[in-house]
C-alpha cells in the first residue's frame, strides 16, 4: 500500500505539471482578454485602456451616481437641452445637434437689464429711447444722447437737450407753431400801455389819446 500511494502521488504531480506547462505553452494570451472582459463587465462601457491603467474614452466621463463611464460630454454645451451622446444634444424643440440655440427672449437683440425698485426686480429691454443711440463701451452697452443740433433746422438758436432739442428765438421774437421758425412777438397783446400800443418788430411803442401826454415811464398817460 505505501508503494501504491507513492505511485499515485507521482502520477498526480506529473499530470499537474503537464497541464500547467501545457496551458502556459498553448494558451499564452487568454488570460489578458479574459481579465479585459471581466474589467468591462465590472466598470461598464466606454472604457479605454492606456498602458497599465484604464479610464473613460474621449467624449465620456464618470457618472457621479454609479462611478461608471456613462456620462456623455458635449464640448459646445446644450443650453436648455441635454447631452445624450458625445457632442450630440437633444434640444427642447426635439431637434438634435452639437449644440442647442438659445431661445429668443422678450428683450430684443441687446438682451435685458434688471430694473429694481421697491424690493422687486424685472427685466427691461435694453433698447434706447428716442433721441439716444446705443454704443458698446468697456462697461457694456450704453445709451448716449444724440446731439440733434448738428442736423436740426432752427431759425434761431438750437439748444440740445437730453433725448431731444429745442429752438430758441432772440428778444422780441417767439417760436412759431412749427417749433422751428421764429416770428415777431406782439407785445401789445399784454396791454403794456395805458392808452394805445403800437407793435413793431422786436419792440412796441405807447401813445396817448388827445388831451393827454405820455408819462416819463413811457407807458402811462397824464
Amino acid at each position: 500500500p505505501p508503494v501504491m500511494l507513492v505511485e499515485l502521488l507521482f502520477q498526480a504531480a506529473c499530470v499537474s505539471l503537464f497541464l500547467s506547462s501545457g496551458q502556459g505553452r498553448v494558451y499564452p494570451a487568454r488570460k489578458k482578454p479574459a481579465s479585459f472582459a471581466v474589467e468591462r463587465r465590472r466598470v461598464g462601457p466606454h472604457i479605454c485602456f492606456l498602458g497599465s491603467g484604464s479610464g473613460c474614452c474621449p467624449g465620456w466621463m464618470l457618472s457621479p451616481g454609479s462611478g461608471k463611464c456613462t456620462l456623455p460630454l458635449c464640448s459646445f454645451g446644450c443650453g436648455g437641452g441635454s447631452c445624450i451622446a458625445p457632442n450630440l444634444c437633444m434640444c427642447p424643440d426635439g431637434e438634435q445637434g452639437i449644440t442647442c440655440p438659445e431661445p429668443l427672449g422678450t428683450c430684443g437683440e441687446y438682451g435685458c437689464d434688471l430694473s429694481c425698485n421697491h424690493g422687486g426686480c424685472q427685466e427691461v429691454a435694453r433698447v434706447c429711447p428716442i433721441g439716444f443711440s446705443m454704443a458698446e463701451t468697456t462697461n457694456g452697452v450704453r445709451c448716449t444722447d444724440i446731439n440733434e443740433c448738428q442736423s436740426a433746422a432752427c431759425e434761431g438758436t438750437c439748444v440740445n437737450t437730453e433725448g431731444g432739442f429745442t429752438c430758441e428765438c432772440g428778444a422780441g421774437r417767439e417760436l412759431s407753431a412749427d417749433r422751428h421758425s421764429c416770428r415777431d412777438t406782439d407785445e401789445c397783446q399784454a396791454t403794456p400801455c395805458q392808452h394805445r400800443c403800437e407793435n413793431s418788430v422786436g419792440s412796441y411803442r405807447c401813445s396817448c389819446r388827445p388831451g393827454y401826454h405820455l408819462h416819463g415811464n413811457r407807458h402811462s398817460c397824464v
